[in-house]
C-alpha cells in the first residue's frame, strides 16, 4: 500500500504563509512556499516565514515545489527556502517570472534556475505520482490549482480561488476540467477557506468592481488620485490602468515593486495598455509639472504592502507626495482583519490631511477567495472523502466545516489541521500521529537568522515602558565607585521632571555596586550588573508602577595600570619597557600567524562537502 500523508507548514489557523507538504512513499511535493506580514505585537519585523528545519533534513526526498499563483502568501518564502535546499520550481508562466523577482535581490541565488513552466494541460509523471493543475479564477492571471494523483485517490489543493461568471479569459476557471478531476476517485480537497466568514453584502463581480474604478476616477474631476494596491493584485492594477486612460490622466507608479511586477505583466502580455505608453505613464518628476487632475498614482509599498506606506504618506513622511484637499486617496485593497485598525488609523490620518477618501471594501463585497457557496461548489465538482480546509484562520475554517456539512462532507471526515500535523493515510482514514512543532521564523532586514520571541520581548517592553540607562565607572583594586552614575531615560520618565527619582536611582546604583564589591569573594561582571538591575527595577516599579528595561553600564578604570617610576633611572626603564613591548609584540604576532595557520588545518573542509546532489526534475508533457 502506499504511504501517503500531508502536513501544513503554514496556512491554517493563520492569514498567509501557506505552504503544504503531501509525502508519497520517499517523495515530497510541496505546495505553496509563501509569507505572512507581521501582525501588531510584532515589532519591528519585516515578514514572517515558516520554519523550514524538516524540510531542510528531507530534502534528499523533495520531488519538488509547486506554486498555484504569485501573490507573496505564495511564493514569498521561495528567498528564505532556496537558501537553505535547492530543488525544482514549477508554476505558471506569470507565477514562475514573479518568483524569480522575489529571488533576484538574494546574492546566493544568483545562478540558482531550475524553473519549469507549466500550464492546465501539463502533465509531470513521477513514477508513483501524476502532477497535473486546473486554472481558477483569483485576482491574479494564470492561477492554478494542482493534482497529485496517487494510487490510493487525488489530492487537489485548490490555492485560491474564487468563482465569476464574468471574470475575462486570462483568470477564467475551466468547469469542464473540474468536472473531469472530480470524474476520478479525490481522496482529500485542500481547499481555500478564507473568505467564507464574509455573508454580509452580496459578493460582486470583478467586472462590477471594474465599473466602480471607472466611476471613482470620473467623479474625481479636478483631483489628483492616489490608489493603494498590493503590486501583485494584476487584476486591480488593469482595473486602474484603463480607468486612468477613460479619465485622459497619467500613470506614476510610486514604488520599484510595481514597477517590475507591471513590467514582467507587460512583457508576458498579461497587461495590456488602451493607450501608448508615452501617454499614459509620467514619472515621479512629473507630479510639480501636470496639473493635479490629470495624475494618478499607483502607491504599493514595499513588497507590495500599500497601507504601511499610505500611512507614511498621510503622517507627511513621503518625500514625494504632501496630501491636501485637491486629493483622492482610493484604497483598492482588501486588508485583512488582523490589520483593519491599522487601515482605520491611516484613513483618519488622510482626512486630518483633507483628503477625501474611498476604499473599495467598504462599499463593495470584493474578495480573490472562495465565499461559502463557491467552497461548496468546489465540493460538489470534486466530491472528496476527507476535506481540509486550509488557507485561513481558525474561524473561517470552522465556517467552512459547516459549509462542507450542509452538501453532504460527514464531520469526522472533515479535518482542521494546525502547523505540524501529519495526517497520515491508513487506507481508511487519515490519522493524525508522528506531529512535530513547526515554528515561526520572523524576519528582521535581510538576515535569515530568527529574530525569537525574546527579542520580541524586549521590543515590547521597550514599546510600552521605555528604557532606562545608568552609567558608572568602578576601581575594581580599590574596590569602589569612582565616579557619580550618570542617568538617561528614553520612553519611561523626562529626566528634568524628575530629578530627585533620578538623585534617588543614583544612590541605590551606587549602594548596589559597593554591596557587591564589599561582600563578593570572586568578581562576576554579570552578578555585578544583575545586582544593580534588580536593585533599580525594584525601586522604579514601586516609585511609577511601570518596568522599563534597566540597562546598567559599569565601567573599570586602573585594570592595565603599571607602577610610575620618578627621578634616577627613569628614562632608562621607558628604554626597557619599550624594547620589552616591540619584542612582545613580535612574539605576539607570530603566535597568532601560527594560530591562524592551525587553524587553517583544523578547518578546513573539502569544498564538496554538505552539497546536496541536484534533483532531476521529470520533464513535464502536456495532454
Amino acid at each position: 500500500m502506499t504511504d501517503l500523508s500531508i502536513i501544513p507548514f503554514g496556512g491554517v489557523r493563520e492569514n498567509g504563509k501557506n505552504i503544504y507538504a503531501v509525502s508519497v512513499n520517499d517523495e515530497i511535493f510541496i505546495l505553496d512556499a509563501g509569507l505572512k506580514y507581521p501582525e501588531t505585537e510584532q515589532l519591528g519585523i519585516d515578514v514572517v516565514i515558516p520554519d523550514f528545519e524538516y524540510l531542510v533534513a528531507n530534502q534528499d526526498k523533495i520531488a519538488g515545489i509547486f506554486l498555484t499563483h504569485g501573490h507573496a502568501d505564495s511564493i514569498g518564502a521561495l528567498p528564505y527556502l532556496l537558501q537553505q535546499l535547492q530543488v525544482p520550481i514549477f508554476g505558471s508562466e506569470l507565477t514562475i517570472d514573479l518568483a524569480k523577482l522575489a529571488i533576484q535581490e538574494e546574492e546566493s541565488l544568483k545562478s540558482f534556475d531550475d524553473f519549469h513552466t507549466v500550464n492546465e494541460n501539463t502533465e509531470i509523471d513521477f513514477g508513483t505520482v501524476k502532477v497535473s493543475f486546473f486554472n481558477v479564477t483569483h485576482t491574479i492571471p494564470e492561477a492554478l490549482g494542482i493534482v497529485l494523483g496517487t494510487d490510493q485517490g487525488q489530492i487537489v489543493y485548490t490555492g485560491h480561488f474564487k468563482f465569476d461568471q464574468t471574470a475575462e479569459n486570462a483568470y477564467q476557471t475551466n468547469y469542464a476540467r473540474l468536472a473531469e478531476i472530480g470524474s476520478k476517485p479525490v481522496l482529500a480537497l485542500l481547499a481555500d477557506s478564507a473568505g467564507t466568514e464574509d455573508t454580509g453584502k452580496p459578493m460582486v463581480s470583478e467586472k462590477r468592481i471594474h465599473e466602480y474604478v471607472q466611476e471613482s476616477f470620473v467623479s474625481a474631476k479636478g483631483k489628483r488620485i492616489i490608489v493603494a494596491v498590493v503590486a501583485s493584485n494584476i487584476q486591480r492594477v488593469q482595473q486602474v490602468i484603463d480607468a486612468t486612460a477613460k479619465t485622459h490622466r497619467r500613470l506614476i507608479f510610486s514604488g520599484q515593486d510595481v514597477e517590475q511586477i507591471v513590467h514582467s505583466a507587460l512583457k508576458l502580455g498579461k497587461l495590456n495598455l488602451p493607450l501608448p505608453t508615452e501617454e499614459l505613464f509620467a514619472k515621479l518628476s512629473d507630479l510639480e509639472t501636470l496639473p493635479a487632475g490629470q495624475i494618478v498614482v499607483l502607491e504599493t509599498g514595499k513588497m507590495g504592502e500599500p497601507v504601511k506606506n499610505l500611512h507614511k504618506m498621510a503622517k507627511g513622511e513621503n518625500p514625494n507626495i504632501t496630501l491636501g484637499d485637491s486629493d483622492l486617496v482610493f484604497i483598492a485593497t482588501t486588508p485583512s482583519f488582523a490589520v483593519e485598525s491599522y487601515v482605520a488609523q491611516t484613513r483618519n490620518l488622510l482626512f486630518r490631511q483633507g483628503a477625501d477618501v474611498k476604499q473599495i471594501s467598504a462599499d463593495l463585497r470584493s474578495s480573490g477567495h472562495a465565499s461559502a457557496e463557491d467552497v461548496q461548489m468546489m465540493i460538489n465538482f470534486m466530491k472528496p472523502e476527507f476535506f481540509f480546509p486550509v488557507s485561513g484562520e481558525f474561524r473561517v475554517m470552522v465556517t467552512a466545516k459547516k459549509a462542507a456539512e450542509e452538501v453532504n462532507i460527514p464531520s469526522d471526515k472533515i479535518i482542521l489541521a494546525k502547523r505540524g500535523d501529519q495526517y497520515v493515510y491508513d487506507g481508511e482514514t487519515f490519522e493524525k500521529k508522528n506531529g512535530f512543532t513547526v515554528g515561526e521564523t520572523m524576519i528582521d532586514g535581510d538576515s535569515l537568522n530568527d529574530i525569537g520571541n525574546v527579542v520580541l520581548r524586549d521590543r515590547r517592553i521597550l514599546s510600552e515602558d521605555g528604557v532606562f540607562v545608568t552609567v558608572v565607572t568602578i576601581d575594581r583594586k580599590k574596590r569602589k565607585v569612582v565616579s557619580k552614575p550618570k542617568m538617561t531615560s528614553r520612553g519611561f520618565v523626562y529626566v528634568k521632571a524628575n530629578r530627585d527619582l533620578m538623585k534617588e536611582a543614583g544612590k541605590l546604583t551606587i549602594d548596589a555596586i559597593e554591596d557587591y564589591l564589599k561582600n563578593s569573594k570572586s568578581f562576576d561582571w554579570n552578578e555585578l550588573k544583575n545586582g544593580v538591575r534588580e536593585s533599580l527595577s525594584r525601586f522604579l516599579f514601586n516609585e511609577t508602577r511601570r518596568r522599563p528595561m534597566v540597562m546598567p553600564v559599569v565601567m573599570e578604570v586602573n585594570q592595565n595600570r603599571r607602577p610610575q617610576h620618578h627621578g634616577k633611572g627613569q628614562e632608562q626603564n621607558n628604554k626597557n619597557n619599550k624594547k620589552n613591548t616591540g619584542n612582545n609584540g613580535k612574539k605576539n604576532q607570530k603566535n597568532q600567524s601560527n594560530q591562524k595557520n592551525q587553524a587553517k588545518g583544523k578547518g578546513a573542509k573539502n569544498p564538496n562537502q554538505g552539497k546536496k546532489k541536484a534533483t532531476e526534475a521529470p520533464k513535464p508533457k502536456d495532454n
